[in-house]
């Protein structure tokens, strides 16, 4: 009786014990929820911003290439003409063709000349049933611009067409006389196609909060706030949007942190909750948005809780296992002191399982070192997933950088073929000798992005510092540009030969100047010193940033694998281990510091040589390392 009411009071100790973790368990879920929903949240708010950016540059290109046209349409005698002698039929018919052939030729949806009183005179769509040509667009703010003598800006639905899109106009000059005005419209569909593609949402609205371009068709002229009076009435005298259309997005938003937050938008098949962020485009007073779905982020939070649960649910079973056995122990050692028999059985007992304990942790053992080779080659993956991803980040930068000059040279050789038409030689000649400029940096480009992306070899011997350091900087200018951050390089006049090799050396630079710009990310003062330092054969190369320095505590671990103070998802902590062993494997060393008026100072030292002999190291062979 004795012992059967000992085992019920074990069991009812350790059922109270379970019942406790299992509300412990319950307040820790309730209480961490929220916390891993918004840390989820916030983590894919950061990792969809690099679309933003995408976007954002996107629509940035397209006003900056479709902007100058109507000046340069403009300034055709031809439309002059047709101005003076607006009935002359052969006149129309002929300029009606260069316009559609123009629309074509620079990707416009129309190209059109508008009379003093905004009557459309010729247009690139003459040949359309909803064509413009007899319509007048006197109340639209861009006509208006563009005769009072400026360059007319405007986003509206085509009230012809029915198009959404955004108009640039530009006045046709006689002497200081406005004749009329030359407009350029270009159509949004495309982008919106090319967002769709995405899992996320965008949305561009105007300064009324109105928007006018999102992947989502249904949210097109949707309101982001009530319009008011004032804007109602610019929209209606403008005739720029739908009025019936013009409905309040039902929306109800949450900040994160920072310029992140969380929205909450009623739709007819329901609520949907985002995480979104916006950026601003000063130019044109819009604003893009990207809405990216929580759902994901809700499901990673609840899959994080539910293992942190079965964590804590598994402790507790275990600690209620080892309190019943732990009872049951006791029983025993009271029956024991009966008899040393039963003392001396119970204690093989327990060695038993001590034993078994023991087998099983061996097994622990090795199964931690199969794990622990794992993850050396994960690690191995990892290494190699950082440079891929460096060469795609450098590769998306330099195709921009393409896109800027491929403008430049068309407008350029448009240029140039009407002032070859003006007879204007000396003109058509300066555009020409810009197109040269633009292939010029266009192959420089090609050249460094080359060299980069070439396979090292191990071997090392003398190589051009100088112009290892100009290919680097010549792969970092886009980079450079976006961040509006300044490179003081003080070039010496001779070049200067060291041991290395010349791809893995430029990979070093790229590192420490990429590095540099991430320590200066939230620093007003974006400003990079390089310097070159000579003394007793060795040679110093030093990379200044104006951030915050380095951590005392975090000095020595700069260089270690994986170690970053980075946010996640902005890099793995390679670059300067990487870097690191590269300068060891010359022979040389690389150490950091903070310098005594800020910032931090990463110092390369390498070992100079005589420069090798010209006629057996020519530049691709250095080149090539």
């Amino acid at each position: 009786m004795r012992g059967g009411t000992h085992n019920g009071a074990v069991r009812s100790h350790a059922i109270i014990w379970l019942a406790g973790i299992m509300v412990v368990a319950l307040a820790v879920s309730i209480a961490a929820l929220p916390r891993l929903e918004r840390t989820f949240m916030l983590q894919a708010g950061e990792r969809s911003e690099a679309t933003l950016r995408l976007a954002v540059q996107g629509l940035e290109g397209a006003l900056r290439r479709y902007e100058p046209l109507p000046a340069l349409i403009a300034e055709r005698p031809v439309l002059r003409d047709l101005l003076r002698d607006p009935d002359n039929a052969d006149l129309r018919t002929r300029i009606n063709e260069e316009l559609r052939r123009t629309a074509d030729d620079v990707a416009a949806s129309d190209v059109y000349l508008m009379d003093r009183s905004g009557l459309t005179l010729v247009a690139s769509n003459h040949h359309k049933e909803l064509s413009f040509v007899g319509r007048s667009f006197y109340y639209r703010p861009y006509f208006t611009e563009a005769l009072a003598g400026g360059i007319g800006r405007y986003f509206a639905l085509g009230t012809t067409s029915g198009e959404r899109g955004y108009f640039f106009a530009a006045p046709v000059f006689e002497g200081q006389t406005v004749l009329g005005v030359v407009a350029v419209k270009f159509t949004v569909d495309a982008f919106e196609d090319a967002w769709r593609a995405g899992d996320t949402d965008i949305i561009v609205s105007d300064a009324n909060d109105v928007i006018f371009m999102s992947n989502r068709a249904d949210w097109h002229f949707r309101t982001l706030s009530p319009l008011s009076d004032r804007a109602l009435d610019e929209i209606t005298t403008n005739r720029q949007y739908p009025l019936d259309e013009l409905h309040p997005l039902d929306l109800e938003r949450t900040p994160i942190a920072g310029r992140i937050s969380r929205v909450e938008i009623a739709t007819d098949a329901g609520a949907q909750s985002f995480v979104t962020s916006a950026t601003p485009i000063a130019e044109t007073g819009w604003n893009v948005a990207i809405l990216t779905p929580t759902a994901p982020a809700r499901a990673q939070a609840l899959a994080t809780l539910a293992v942190l649960v079965l964590v804590i649910l598994f402790a507790g079973l275990i600690a209620a296992v080892f309190i019943q056995r732990r009872a049951r122990l006791v029983e025993r050692l009271e029956a024991q002191r009966a008899t040393q028999e039963l003392l001396e059985r119970r204690v093989a007992e327990r060695t038993a399982d001590l034993n078994t304990a023991n087998s099983k942790l061996r097994g622990e053992i090795e199964e931690r070192k199969a794990t622990e080779q794992r993850l050396r080659a994960t690690q191995a993956e990892l290494v190699q997933a950082g440079k891929l991803a460096a060469l795609g980040q450098m590769s998306a930068a330099l195709s921009h950088e393409f896109n800027q000059p491929l403008a430049a040279v068309k407008t350029y050789a448009d240029n140039a073929a009407a002032f070859l038409d003006r007879g204007r030689t000396e003109d058509a000649r300066d555009n020409v000798g810009r197109i040269s400029q633009m292939a010029d940096r266009m192959a420089a480009i090609s050249r460094h992005l080359r060299n980069f992306a070439r396979r090292p070899q191990q071997k090392i011997g003398p190589v051009p510092l100088v112009a290892v350091i100009d290919d680097a900087l010549g792969l970092m200018a886009a980079r450079l540009k976006a961040a509006r951050a300044d490179v003081a390089f003080d070039r010496p006049a001779d070049e200067i030969w060291v041991m290395g090799g010349h791809v893995r050396l430029q990979q070093v630079i790229v590192n420490l100047l990429g590095n540099a710009l991430d320590a200066m990310d939230q620093s007003d003062d974006r400003r990079i010193a390089l310097a070159i330092e000579e003394e007793e054969g060795r040679c110093r190369i030093m990379v200044r940033d104006h951030g915050p320095g380095l951590d005392a505590d975090l000095h020595e671990k700069v260089f270690d694998p994986f170690f970053t103070t980075k946010s996640p998802g902005k890099g793995l902590g390679l670059g300067l281990s990487i870097s690191y062993n590269i300068i060891r494997d010359f022979g040389g060393s690389l150490s950091a510091r903070n310098h005594r008026e800020g910032g931090a100072v990463f110092t390369v030292d390498l070992a100079r040589t005589a420069a090798p002999d010209q006629a057996a190291h020519t530049p691709q062979t250095v080149a090539a390392e």
